[in-house]
């Protein structure tokens, strides 16, 4: 069985790249408020502050998050290949590591697939009591970065780089491919339980049956976007993410369903 000893000269320095994963967060949060108009008009109308203190105050405090859970991510993950390598390189000048590969069009092939596995199932099963909030494909677009930097970094980097390093500590610091996968697999659970809240303040939930398609729906995407951050970094998995997207909040709006 393939085991992952710990390696603690992979990786370097993790405060760069985690200061741009924060900038990174701040900018997807901004571009992320016009959806976010659209999709909880209600509970935005509720709030006393002005919007634009309202958007300042999240921008800044989901910008800090990505700091600090990417730079705890990358620092807990590094050393057993959980990381962001073609960032590192960028940041550090350094040419990448040659045994790492890369296969942007599988990701993204498979992101897209992911959305279209999302599609077909949604249409199977428990359906909201009424029709979704139809949001436009530019505002969707808008939301792209925020799925593929900002839920990346806090649903798979932090928690599964974490979740493994804490497994490995119990295996004298020797990570095995099981550990992996069941990190994988809460991420993604994690990822889709992340999802209820919007979903009810939209009108979407109601009985437990429609809470399970919420999170099991969007698992499928973590666990595509998992997969790929274990086996080719975390670059990967937000091309994924991304792709993803494009297909559930551009396209889709675009066809009118």
């Amino acid at each position: 069985m393939s085991t992952y000893p710990i390696t603690p000269s992979v990786g370097g320095p993790h405060l760069k790249p985690a200061v741009l994963l924060g900038i990174a967060g701040v900018l997807a949060t901004l571009a992320l408020m016009p959806y976010l108009l659209a999709l909880l008009p209600a509970q935005f109308a509720a709030l006393h502050w002005p919007l634009p203190a309202i958007t300042l105050a999240q921008a800044g405090a989901t910008g800090v998050l990505c700091w600090l859970l990417g730079w705890a991510g990358l620092r807990l993950g590094a050393p057993y290949g959980l990381d962001a390598p073609w960032l590192r390189a960028w940041v550090s000048r350094r040419p990448l590591d040659p045994a790492r590969r890369s296969r942007w069009g599988l990701a993204a092939v498979l992101g897209v697939l992911a959305a279209l596995l999302v599609i077909g199932l949604s249409l199977l099963g428990p359906q909201p009591a009424h029709s979704e909030t139809t949001i436009a494909a530019w505002r969707g677009a808008l939301a792209l970065l925020y799925g593929g930097v900002v839920e990346e970094v806090l649903c798979r980097l932090f928690p599964i780089a974490a979740l493994v390093w804490l497994l490995a500590r119990c295996n004298r610091r020797v990570a095995r491919p099981w550990m992996f996968v069941t990190a994988i697999v809460l991420a993604a659970l994690l990822f889709g339980v992340g999802h209820l809240s919007a979903a009810q303040a939209a009108g979407m939930l109601g009985t437990p049956l429609l809470v399970a398609r919420i999170v099991l729906l969007n698992a499928m995407v973590g666990l595509v976007s998992g997969g790929l951050f274990w086996k080719y970094g975390l670059e990967h998995a937000m091309l994924a993410h991304f792709c993803a997207d494009v297909v559930l909040h551009v396209a889709l709006p675009l066809t009118g369903a």
